[in-house]
């Protein structure tokens, strides 16, 4: 992957969004609550984006057919949280885990397996072609969507969430829900062990080494290709597990869930500079918190919040963030 010249400054920006609301909130038990779903929005969001972070920072593909592994990642963890009520209905939060997990692991492991045929017969035909990539996996989600449709059906599918990690806690007078949290830790789980692989491990550091000089380490005897559909995979199975985080955080799935949540992913990757991990993840924060602010204060400007947010950012940093360098 390209490198950056890394800032704090870009890291100061949620926080610095969180205290300038604060004041209107006029509860600060309210502005806990809204600043911690806020949060749990953004991971979420980030989870589902560092995906499509991955395939654009690493392959330089534009995988607009992205949300069906969203999707397609939901309904296989409704299925398999709905075949285990024992575990879903009881009161503990660990026992819980017991199902979600299992879920979210064969969710991956869904996605990912389809992954390799869509980048096989989809991706693979349009590498270097951004707008055939475009045209050409939107087709593949639309595609993907009417195969969920026959699978699972067209109705929304409720996808409750488990006994135990309903609910909130108590932070003084701030309401806080349990799954909120549950959501954040994954997620700064996800982004730590995605920094870790692309920074301190060989697999990281040959795929970095394909993207700017691909022949020299062909040369060495390393298989790019190989190596590019893994990053694939990857960024396919993270779609799935923030497609079952996303239809918890919703307690419903459709098959057109990954199209509805599309938009935001896209806002998420210019404002943090397309490629770029941290920048996703500040993005996904941003927007998060933004959609919760703005959908307390001003119900009626919550649709267009996000774009207002990507115009402000874009005008400070043009190419987001934490811009990758040529």
């Amino acid at each position: 992957m390209k490198n950056i010249d890394f800032d704090w400054k870009p890291l100061a920006l949620a926080p610095l969004l969180a205290l300038l609301v604060m004041p209107f909130i006029g509860s600060t038990s309210s502005w806990v609550t809204l600043t911690v779903a806020g949060l749990a929005m953004g991971m979420i969001i980030f989870i589902i984006a560092s995906g499509l972070t991955l395939v654009f920072g690493l392959m330089d593909v534009l995988n607009f057919g992205h949300g069906v592994f969203i999707a397609l990642g939901a309904f296989v963890a409704a299925s398999v949280l709905g075949s285990m009520g024992d575990y879903t209905a009881s009161g503990s939060f660990w026992v819980n885990l017991l199902a979600v997990l299992p879920a979210m692991l064969v969710a991956m492991l869904v996605a990912g397996a389809i992954g390799i045929v869509f980048e096989r017969f989809i991706v693979r035909p349009v590498y270097g072609n951004h707008l055939k990539q475009i045209l050409i996996t939107m087709g593949g989600m639309i595609i993907g969507e009417e195969l969920i449709k026959v699978i699972w059906g067209p109705l929304q599918i409720p996808l409750p969430l488990p006994e135990g990690m309903r609910g909130s806690l108590l932070l003084g007078d701030a309401a806080i829900e349990k799954y909120r949290l549950f959501a954040v830790l994954v997620g700064l789980l996800v982004f730590g062990v995605l920094l870790w692989i692309l920074n301190r491990t060989k697999i990281g550091l040959l795929i970095r080494a394909g993207v700017q000089d691909r022949e020299m380490v062909e040369s060495l005897g390393y298989r790019i290709r190989v190596l590019f559909i893994g990053v694939f995979i990857v960024g396919s199975a993270l779609a799935g597990l923030g497609g079952v985080m996303w239809g918890l955080y919703q307690q419903s799935v459709t098959p057109q869930m990954g199209a509805q949540v599309t938009v935001l992913i896209f806002i998420v990757l210019i404002i943090g500079g397309l490629g770029s991990t941290t920048g996703a993840l500040v993005g996904a924060l941003l927007v998060g918190l933004m959609a919760n602010y703005t959908g307390f204060l001003v119900p009626k400007a919550a649709l267009f919040s996000n774009i207002a947010l990507m115009m402000a950012v874009l005008l400070w940093r043009p190419q987001g963030v934490y811009a990758l360098s040529k």
